[in-house]
């Protein structure tokens, strides 16, 4: 993808809508992290929708919590949110043919500044971020099609 950002798309056979509605409840975030950093949701709505802030208790070396706000929205397609250090995880949904969908997330880190960048590069952010979201969509790929098989 484009510089400073790290995408990746899966298809899953399953409808955009409960897709969505997995992605949207925070406290469903840790049942599809690939990364191994989110533990729980904090604080927050139970389903997001525009502008919604909401924090997760997250692991990585130490606990911390993490405060998020939606910045992008539209229901059953797209939902994006960020933190305070400008980073941003993007998910967008294309319904497909036969009822599947093609779900990309994106980390984008093209807000940060030059230094900070520069860093994540060195540091390989960028790898591991691509590794972390693979994991995510396998993740959220096996409980999307499960749920929809259960009806």
């Amino acid at each position: 993808m484009g510089q400073h950002r790290v995408a990746r798309s899966a298809v899953v056979d399953a409808p955009a809508s409960l897709i969505f509605d997995i992605i949207a409840s925070p406290a469903r975030h840790a049942e599809f992290d690939g990364s191994g950093t989110v533990r729980e949701a904090a604080d927050g709505p139970d389903r997001l929708g525009p502008d919604d802030r909401f924090g997760m208790g997250m692991r990585m070396g130490m606990d911390y919590r993490m405060g998020n706000r939606v910045v992008e929205f539209e229901e059953g397609r797209l939902i994006a949110w960020r933190h305070a250090g400008a980073h941003r995880w993007r998910w967008e949904l294309e319904p497909l043919d036969a009822g599947a969908t093609r779900v990309t997330e994106t980390f984008d880190y093209s807000a940060v500044s030059a230094p900070a960048a520069f860093a994540y590069q060195m540091l390989g952010f960028p790898s591991r971020n691509a590794r972390s979201i693979e994991a995510s969509l396998l993740r959220l790929k096996a409980l999307a099609e499960k749920e929809h098989a259960e009806g």
